[in-house]
C-alpha cells in the first residue's frame, strides 16, 4: 500500500506541465479581454459610461476566473511547501478575488443605474450573483474552519470535502456565467455581424474557448489523485498534536 502511494505521489512530475499551461491560458484570458474593452469596447473609465462597464468583464475574468483558479491549485502547486504557508496563500488570492470581483459588480450595477437598464434580468445576471453571494459564504465558512483558531480538527475534517466540492463548483457556474456573459455581451454590440465573423466576434469566441479551457486544466489537477500533496511527517506531527490539545488528552513527548 504504502510503495503504491509513493509511487502516485512521484508520479505528480507531470504536474508543473499542466500548472504551467493553465497559467498561459489563464492570462492570456485576462490579455485577451483587455484587449477587447480596450480596443473594441472604447477602454475603461469610473463614470456612468460604457466605459465604465468595461471594467466588469475585466475585474469578472481576473477575479473569479483566473486568481479564483489559482487560488483553487495552490495545494497542487506548491505540494511540498509548508502547509501553512500554502492555506495563508490560498486565503489570500480568495480575498483578492472577492475584492476584485466587488469592484466588477459596481462597476456594473453604476452603469446600468446610470443608463436606466433594468437590474438583474438575464440569466447571465441570475447566475452571476448567485456565483458571487456564495462565493462569499464559501470563503467566510473557510476562514472560519480553517484559518480561525476556535475549530476543532473533527469540524476541519467533516467540512473540507464540502469545501473542497463546492468550490470547484462555484469556480465551474464562475466559468459558465462568463461564457453566458461573453455571449449576452456579442448578441447586444455586434449583433448584425456576429454571424458574419466580425474580427470582435471571432477574439470574443476565442476568448470563451480559453476561459473553458482554462478550467477544465484547474479541474483536472485539482482531481488527479496523483497530484496531491505527498505525507509530510511534521505535519502530521503537528496534527496529532493539534487534534490531542483541542480534544482532550496528553500529549506524548
Amino acid at each position: 500500500m504504502e510503495e503504491e502511494a509513493s509511487r502516485r505521489w512521484q508520479e505528480g512530475g507531470s504536474l508543473p506541465w499542466y500548472v504551467a499551461g493553465s497559467q498561459l491560458l489563464g492570462v492570456a484570458s485576462v490579455v485577451i479581454t483587455g484587449v477587447w474593452m480596450g480596443h473594441y469596447r472604447g477602454g475603461y473609465a469610473w463614470d456612468g459610461s460604457s466605459q465604465e462597464f468595461n471594467v466588469h468583464p475585466l475585474c469578472m475574468v481576473l477575479g473569479m476566473i483566473f486568481l479564483y483558479g489559482d487560488a483553487i491549485m495552490v495545494f497542487r502547486a506548491f505540494r511540498n511547501e509548508a502547509k501553512r504557508s500554502v492555506k495563508i496563500l490560498h486565503a489570500v488570492l480568495h480575498l483578492l478575488v472577492l475584492l476584485i470581483s466587488i469592484i466588477g459588480m459596481v462597476a456594473v450595477f453604476q452603469y446600468h443605474d446610470a443608463m436606466h437598464i433594468p437590474h438583474m434580468y438575464s440569466l447571465h445576471s441570475w447566475c452571476g450573483m448567485l456565483t458571487f453571494v456564495l462565493f462569499i459564504a464559501q470563503w467566510l465558512l473557510g476562514f472560519s474552519f480553517f484559518l480561525f483558531p476556535g475549530a476543532t480538527a473533527w469540524l476541519r475534517s467533516v467540512y473540507l470535502p464540502l469545501h473542497v466540492f463546492f468550490g470547484l463548483t462555484l469556480f465551474g457556474l464562475a466559468v459558465a456565467t462568463c461564457l453566458l456573459g461573453i455571449t449576452e455581451k456579442l448578441l447586444f454590440a455586434i449583433s448584425e455581424t456576429y454571424s458574419q465573423f466580425a474580427p470582435e466576434g471571432v477574439l470574443a469566441n476565442t476568448l470563451g474557448i480559453m476561459l473553458l479551457s482554462f478550467g477544465v486544466l484547474v479541474g483536472y489537477v485539482v482531481t488527479r489523485d496523483e497530484f496531491k500533496r505527498p505525507p509530510h511527517p511534521e505535519e502530521e506531527a503537528l496534527s496529532v498534536h493539534f487534534k490531542t490539545l483541542t480534544e482532550g488528552g496528553s500529549v506524548s513527548p
